[in-house]
């Protein structure tokens, strides 16, 4: 029988763990390559062997996306299978214009043959966009959680961005855990936050793997979407994160609108901060795709050491990387707490930035006059430093969700800016989470 030649375009997350769930060991497939985007130092390298299984000795080549319409005309792909998230519909379309005009069909890949069952229960949480909420209402969930008794592992959407066979399965209970793997500042961003609380999270590659290892030491399991993609578990509870800074995006972007429709849980963030019709729009996106979803109103209050210091101040503001490359975000919280609190100036970055840092705001030309905290290496994190140190401020404002003083030196005063999800009315996240599982006997 003839297999039908498969070519996965990804970022290193869904692409593997589509492989992983559903080509791995099929042998009607024949899975010629990968096509890597969004994250640097992926591509020009391989799925291993010890990743790829039997089917495939030598494992799977890893080429650029650019190089997508060459690799199917010369391999005569007979399916293109998208499997990367938070992009417009518009995006994805152009992918497949260029798949099928190439000669290929054009695949994308929902639940019924990548997820995975698990022996306990599973509440996951996403949201349609990068930036809406998601990490800080992880956080209370886990928090309730434990309030009912639970003991709870938090799975992490993959970041994996080194060695592939090392990071098969990782376990993060202690700081030191994320030095001995090597963590990049955007793995450190998810990480910390749930070491801080005393949760146990996994991440990796193979996560059927990961499961079965977490199942082992929780009463339940929390999935922690990443990069608004879909879960890659069965779930109990599918709570999904709004965002009214950005309305109507949630019926615009992949897979973001199909966690909208999915979701059992909406909770619709920043409404101390979004305009009211901003807000009344969502809501009417909820009603007109998933009427029976529960609505949370929430608020994501922000914090900062001293606002005092901040008041008549030139700040330099660093935001979370995720949330202004693939968000799509000009600002954050960082630039929130700048205004707030009354600094005279928000430095721009740019004219100061070297090496990667240069090429990031090129490649995002939407960001603001903010610095994103992007390091997915030793060289980029050392590039991050020296664009921070060589922008004149007085103040540094720090709104990534770690220290990130603990990996980067900064020679000027500098505050962190923290934000913790807050339900405003009902019903709670509490209400909702004690009245599907009770409280721990």
């Amino acid at each position: 029988m003839t297999k039908t030649k498969i070519l996965i375009m990804g970022a290193a997350g869904r692409d593997f763990h589509n492989f992983n769930t559903f080509f791995r060991d099929n042998s009607a497939y024949e899975v010629v390559a990968f096509t890597a985007t969004q994250i640097p130092n992926i591509d020009d390298r391989r799925y291993p062997p010890e990743l790829a299984g039997k089917l495939y000795p030598h494992g799977i080549p890893i080429y650029p996306e650019s190089e997508l319409t060459d690799l199917i005309k010369k391999h005569d792909i007979d399916q293109v299978v998208f499997a990367y998230s938070d992009v417009s519909h518009e995006t994805v379309m152009h992918r497949a214009s260029a798949a099928l005009a190439a000669g290929a069909d054009f695949r994308l890949m929902g639940p019924k043959y990548t997820q995975i069952k698990s022996t306990k229960p599973v509440v996951s949480i996403g949201a349609v966009r990068t930036g809406a909420g998601k990490s800080q209402t992880t956080r209370r969930v886990s928090q309730v959680l434990k309030d009912l008794g639970y003991k709870v592992a938090a799975i992490r959407h993959p970041m994996p961005y080194g060695n592939l066979v090392k990071q098969m399965v990782q376990r993060f209970a202690t700081y030191q855990d994320l030095n001995d793997h090597e963590c990049t500042i955007e793995e450190r961003e998810e990480y910390e936050p749930h070491i801080d609380r005393g949760v146990v999270i996994y991440a990796g590659v193979d996560y059927e793997l990961i499961l079965r290892q977490a199942e082992q030491e929780a009463d339940i399991v929390i999935w922690d979407g990443g990069n608004n993609d879909l879960s890659f578990y069965q779930s109990d509870l599918h709570i999904v994160v709004a965002d009214p800074h950005r309305p109507g995006h949630e019926l615009t972007y992949h897979p973001g609108e199909t966690n909208l429709r999915m979701a059992d849980v909406i909770v619709i963030n920043k409404i101390d901060t979004a305009d009211l019709e901003n807000i009344s729009k969502v809501q009417r996106s909820i009603m007109a795709v998933n009427p029976n979803a529960t609505v949370v109103e929430a608020a994501s209050p922000i914090f900062v050491d001293d606002p005092s210091a901040i008041r008549g101040k030139s700040v330099l503001v660093i935001e979370d990387g995720p949330t202004l490359t693939h968000g799509e975000m000009a600002y954050g919280a960082g630039v929130v707490a700048a205004r707030r609190f009354g600094a005279a100036e928000i430095i721009d970055p740019r004219p100061y930035a070297v090496g990667t840092i240069i090429d990031t705001y090129k490649k995002y030309p939407g960001t603001g006059p903010v610095l994103p905290a992007m390091g997915y290496g030793p060289d980029q994190v050392r590039e991050l430093g020296e664009t921070i140190n060589n922008t004149p401020s007085d103040l540094v404002l720090v709104a990534t969700p770690i220290d990130l003083r603990r990996v980067v030196e900064i020679n000027r005063p500098s505050q962190r800016v923290r934000y913790e999800l807050q339900e405003i009315g009902q019903p709670t996240l509490a209400e909702i989470l004690e009245a599907k599982f009770g409280r721990k006997q």
